[in-house]
């Protein structure tokens, strides 16, 4: 068979898709019935929603995140707990499910698909075989790609393959859709009655206009919780939100400014980052402090990504002409594959569906700054005293500048308020 050689030695055979036998795709216009597992706060439902899919059940666990969907999606089934759930509403076309991502993500505790959290995506399966659900859409963190050898996606692609599902994976940037967040997902489709690449393959930015490396004369941002072993940093945008921490803190990114200043963002502007309206989560303070609301947006889905899929499953495109390679047993598991009848194959397509015009940073965020705390500020650099990391040139000396200046402001306010109380 004729392929072509790339620089890694690897053959790239033909795209295997025309000569598939496979129920042609659903009509333009037809909307799917979804019943969404592990919804958090409605991140995959409301992207599915713009494009007209009617969410039938949501199903959550967490008593602040079922807050929040019960009131921004009213008259939508609300279920505590996966694990009690005997039936889907009849109809039901597609499960959406994020499932719990803590044992797969570098910032959890990294236990695998066998972790207690993680491996509740087995109740997507049980509920799959009972009502042999024709479309199933999970996300998660592109982490599970490696850790342990990849054993969550072999997990997941091997369960489908037994039940008879055609299957296709693909890592999808959040700033791919104009948003100041680098956020890279895993989003895997699979259907027993259609082409998963007629969804997550027909849009690709080849080349796209990726973040610059030259941080000078714009805002970046990194996370102040970290310091030791990495540095979560970008350039003219935050790295991903996140709903801890590696010193268990559900936190802000910070971000330096040009000026100098180290600030943190609001609530309100994470939410936007994410996708969301401002103050979606606010419900959850009826039932949760306000600090948990940085835990349900760090763990949500990207609404503009689940814009993008929404779109493709009411209006199916062809499976773009993109290389591709057998995937053997062994092999790294790369950022997209799929197996839709002829075997698994690896697939060359970028993680940049399409290439939507992203405001800088600083001009994005629309509600109050915080001066990052001399606390905190202390607090990361003493841990990077302590690492053996290189940090972008100039940083380690803005952080400096910047514990200075807040200090010289805690003195003056703890001068202050000592004047008042002696007055007093």
């Amino acid at each position: 068979m004729s392929g072509t050689a790339l620089g890694s030695g690897a053959l790239v055979f033909p795209f295997p898709r025309r000569s598939l036998e496979r129920p042609e795709p659903p009509p333009e216009g037809w909307r799917h019935r979804v019943v969404g597992l592990f919804s958090g706060i409605g991140g995959l439902e409301r992207g599915l929603h713009r494009w007209d899919h009617d969410t039938a059940l949501l199903c959550e666990i967490d008593e602040a995140a079922r807050e929040v969907l019960a009131q921004r999606f009213p008259g939508v089934d609300l279920h505590s707990d996966v694990r009690t759930l005997d039936h889907l509403p009849s109809g039901t076309t597609l499960i959406a499910a994020g499932f719990p991502c803590q044992d797969l993500s570098q910032a959890g505790e990294t236990k695998g698909i066998s972790g207690a959290r993680s491996g509740l995506v087995e109740q997507v399966f049980r509920l799959v075989q009972k009502h042999e659900t024709p479309w199933v859409l999970l996300e998660n963190v592109p982490f599970m790609l490696q850790l342990s050898g990849g054993k969550a996606i072999s997990v997941l692609a091997s369960r489908f393959e037994q039940l008879g599902y055609k299957w296709a994976y693909r890592v999808v940037d959040a700033m791919s859709f104009g948003l100041p967040q680098r956020r890279r997902r895993v989003f895997f489709l699979a259907s027993n009655s259609g082409d998963p690449r007629s969804v997550l393959f027909a849009d690709e930015v080849a080349n796209p206009d990726l973040l610059p490396n030259d941080a000078a004369g714009v805002a970046c941002g990194f996370y102040w919780t970290e310091g030791i072993r990495g540095l979560g940093w970008a350039v003219n945008a935050i790295p991903t939100l996140k709903g801890g921490s590696t010193i268990g803190i559900p936190s802000s990114p910070a971000i330096l400014l040009t000026d100098g200043r180290v600030v943190t963002i609001d609530i309100r502007d994470a939410e936007r980052l994410q996708g969301f309206p401002a103050d979606w989560t606010r419900p959850a303070e009826k039932v949760s402090r306000k600090g948990s609301r940085w835990k349900l947006v760090g763990n949500a889905v990207s609404v503009r990504a689940a814009n993008w899929i929404g779109r493709r499953m009411l209006t199916p495109g062809s499976p773009l002409d993109v290389a591709s390679a057998p995937l053997r047993d062994g092999n790294p598991w790369p950022t997209a594959a799929c197996n839709v009848g002829q075997g698994r194959y690896r697939v060359f397509i970028s993680e940049w569906p399409v290439h939507s015009k992203r405001r800088p940073l600083d001009s994005f965020l629309r509600y109050p700054l915080r001066p990052l705390s001399s606390r905190a500020t202390e607090g990361f650099l003493k841990r990077t005293e302590q690492a053996k990391l290189r940090f972008p040139a100039g940083f380690l000396d803005a952080l400096r500048g910047h514990l200075d200046r807040v200090s010289q402001q805690d003195t003056v306010s703890s001068l202050i308020l000592g004047s008042h109380s002696k007055a007093g």
